[in-house]
């Protein structure tokens, strides 16, 4: 699997210098080039760097114990604060503990800091700060492969997957043995369709670490891209075999079940991995991937039940952000089981709960221009064209402030969709072509107005693509049974 972490796909540095009672001790030459970790206790240093192994081997909750226990011996050392909110359970952590790295981020190394401002600004939507902090961090350490694998995940999140793969293979030449940048490699080559490429990456990532479970996982995910089904399941049982508690095996085995149809099987896999969760954020996952296993099944009111599990979860930890990302789920469901009036009672219920979250106004407005996006699809899917067209405007405007790419590729889908609607199809293409072609949803709608258009062989191929996403993801399961009807119907 990939790093789960909210900002970018990498984050701490290597060993240069540890500070001591206020005194520098050298642990390595500055000449080696990697950024420094800046610690006033050896037993923090310890722990931080015992963490840090967990966190590359996507070990979050193994991981938070020993970054806490670092803050502990050291409750100034910037960087652990840091990794504690990328390992975050909720919200409400990853938040505070973001916020209490960023206070420290002066006190610590040039390059630390950059990190820490680097995932404060991918918090706040402010990619370009995030992207120039990022590359500030490689021109004064490109020898270091942390740095090299930070940016490389701000391409990644951009689609700009040559890039990536450019900075994932230098991360690979600083440091041949750093198995996290065959991983990250592996998918970067991955979501290029270029499979021997990764399946060879991934191989290198076992051959490195044999007794982690998350090579095998990541090499099960290219397996089920592939819809080679059962050695994908083999190989996450061998992830389980490592690590019975291993979280992403668990999700990823019973998402081939689902897409082999034994979706009952799927919920027994993620009753397994309820019985195993050891935080809320475990049993989180638990219950949204239930969740999925159910709209797979095209029931979406067995699947709210499941999301109303996880907002229960959130509201008993007072966690008002996340409830808010619950309800906008929830008003997703039911859009797309046709419920419009629920779908906006739902959306309205979200913004009123971000608005009582503890979090930046960034955040916030981010959400907001969400709730527009969702509130101008509404509009759009219960044919109000006269009322969609406002809304698909105050989007515009809004997405045209911050020029966030996830954000444009959803002003295209909108605007593809409202031509459809409108039977423009020629126009629908322009749109969604630009929309995120990563998103099988958006492959579904563009394969429509390809149809409509008349281009009979891309519709074909476009739909051919979403019927077979075999990736992780919701959207997956809104489309799946709809692409298969419309590619048989070609």
């Amino acid at each position: 699997m990939t790093s789960g972490i909210r900002w970018t796909s990498a984050a701490g540095g290597c060993l240069v210098a540890v500070v001591l009672a206020g005194c520098t001790v050298e642990v390595e030459s500055d000449r080696s080039g990697k950024i420094p970790v800046t610690t006033r206790s050896s037993a923090a240093l310890e722990h931080f760097l015992q963490g840090r192994e967990l966190a590359d081997q996507i070990r979050p909750t193994e991981a938070r114990g020993y970054f806490e226990r670092a803050v502990e011996a050291d409750p100034d050392f910037a960087l652990a604060h840091l990794m504690l909110a990328t390992t975050a359970s909720s919200t409400l952590e990853f938040f505070d503990d973001l916020a209490r790295a960023v206070e420290l981020a002066e006190t610590a190394s040039e390059g630390e800091r950059l990190l820490i401002l680097a995932g404060d600004a991918g918090s706040r939507r402010d990619l370009s700060a995030q992207r120039r902090h990022l590359v500030r961090l490689v021109e004064l350490y490109p020898e270091d492969e942390r740095a090299r694998m930070a940016l490389a995940g701000d391409y990644f999140g951009r689609q700009e997957y040559d890039r990536a793969i450019e900075e994932y293979r230098a991360a690979t030449t600083a440091a041949p043995e750093f198995s996290p940048a065959y991983n990250l490699l592996g998918y970067a080559y991955r979501a290029t369709g270029r499979f021997d490429e990764a399946e060879e990456s991934f191989r290198r990532y076992i051959e490195l670490i044999p007794d982690e479970p998350n090579p095998y996982d990541s090499y099960a995910e290219l397996l089920m891209k592939e819809g080679r089904f059962a050695e994908s399941i083999e190989n996450y049982e061998k992830a389980l075999e490592i690590d019975p508690r291993f979280v992403p095996s668990y999700i990823g085995i019973a998402n081939n079940q689902m897409f082999l149809g034994r979706t009952g099987e799927a919920r027994d896999t993620l009753e397994r991995l309820h019985a195993v969760a050891r935080n809320d954020g475990e049993r989180r996952q638990a219950l949204f991937w239930t969740a999925v296993s159910h709209v797979h099944d095209g029931d979406h009111r067995a699947a709210e039940e499941k999301c109303r599990e996880m907002l229960a979860i959130a509201e008993a930890a007072g966690d008002w952000a996340q409830m808010a990302g619950d309800l906008a789920l929830i008003g997703d469901l039911r859009l797309d089981a046709a419920d419009t009036s629920g779908a906006l009672g739902s959306f309205d219920e979200a913004m009123a709960a971000m608005d009582r979250a503890d979090v930046n106004e960034d955040v916030k407005e981010a959400f907001g221009r969400a709730r527009l996006y969702r509130l101008a699809r509404a509009a759009i899917e219960a044919a109000d064209l006269a009322g969609a067209g406002p809304k698909v405007d105050a989007f515009a405007d809004a997405v045209a402030r911050r020029n966030i790419p996830a954000e444009v590729w959803q002003l295209h889908e909108l605007q593809g969709l409202q031509a459809l609607a409108k039977g423009d199809a020629a126009a629908a293409v322009e749109h969604l072509e630009r929309a995120n072609r990563q998103d099988p949803r958006t492959l579904y709608e563009l394969a429509l107005a390809y149809r409509d258009v008349g281009d009979v062989d891309r519709a074909r191929e476009t739909a051919r693509t979403a019927a077979e996403w075999n990736q992780l993801g919701l959207s997956y399961a809104y489309v799946r049974s709809r692409a298969r009807k419309l590619l048989a119907e070609l």
